[in-house]
């Protein structure tokens, strides 16, 4: 018997970014796209009437924030969950998503590496929840870390690690193509110093994102270069 397919909403006002959302999800097994929404108003209505698995949420809207649909799912008992993919950076915006209980939060812009890491731990944990039945404590424990993977991101973080900024920097390697960087060659995509991206880039390393090679030049000390771990 075939499982169910998540049935998905997009929620975006630019018409080619939700373009090209509806192409990622249909590229992934187990997901089909009920329907895409360019205005709050209309998103609403869609998620009443279609009443989806899964909202694909920006925050940005000329008429408002997603936030407030965030909101009034929650406060009516939509029975959606919702994967947040929005420019805001700020911290403020994430503790806010992760209170009105989002599954995951994606800084555009979205790479489908990235898209599709948070699409399929959303099916795992879909997949689990519809099959029903008895649970075990280690069953319980694994679904809780599936539907918190945004706030899993400020837990167990050494002192002067930022998630979203972790994040920016994770993203940094996981676009097409990028090969191997140097700290001051991430900090300037990121915006930050060559000091804070080598410390985020340490990090990174000691969790077994990164690998990191000592290439030697010509003239000069060697220089510290970072490479994503296949």
């Amino acid at each position: 018997m075939s499982r169910p397919l998540i049935r998905t909403l997009i929620v975006e006002d630019d018409l080619r970014i939700s373009e090209l959302h509806r192409r990622f999800t249909e590229k992934l097994d187990g997901f089909e796209v009920v329907g895409i929404a360019n205005g709050l108003a209309d998103a609403a209505e869609m998620v009443e009437v279609l009443e989806p698995d899964l909202v694909l949420l920006d925050l940005f809207f000329p008429e408002g924030s997603g936030m407030d649909l965030l909101r009034r799912m929650r406060a009516g008992d939509a029975p959606s969950d919702v994967i947040l993919i929005t420019a805001a950076r700020e911290m403020a915006s994430l503790q806010e998503a992760l209170r009105g209980g989002v599954f995951d939060y994606i800084i555009k812009p979205v790479y489908f590496p990235r898209f599709e890491e948070a699409l399929a731990k959303y099916r795992d944990y879909f997949v689990r929840i519809q099959a029903g039945g008895a649970l075990e404590q280690q069953e319980v424990d694994q679904l809780l870390r599936a539907h918190s993977t945004p706030e899993s991101l400020g837990r167990g973080l050494p002192k002067g690690i930022d998630p979203l900024t972790l994040g920016k920097l994770r993203q940094v390697f996981e676009q097409p193509g990028v090969k191997d960087l140097s700290a001051e060659e991430v900090g300037e995509q990121v915006g930050v110093s060559r000091s804070t991206a080598r410390r985020y880039l340490e990090f990174l390393v000691s969790e077994g994102f990164l690998a990191a090679n000592l290439i030697y030049g010509v003239v000069g000390r060697p220089e510290r270069r970072y490479v994503r771990k296949a």
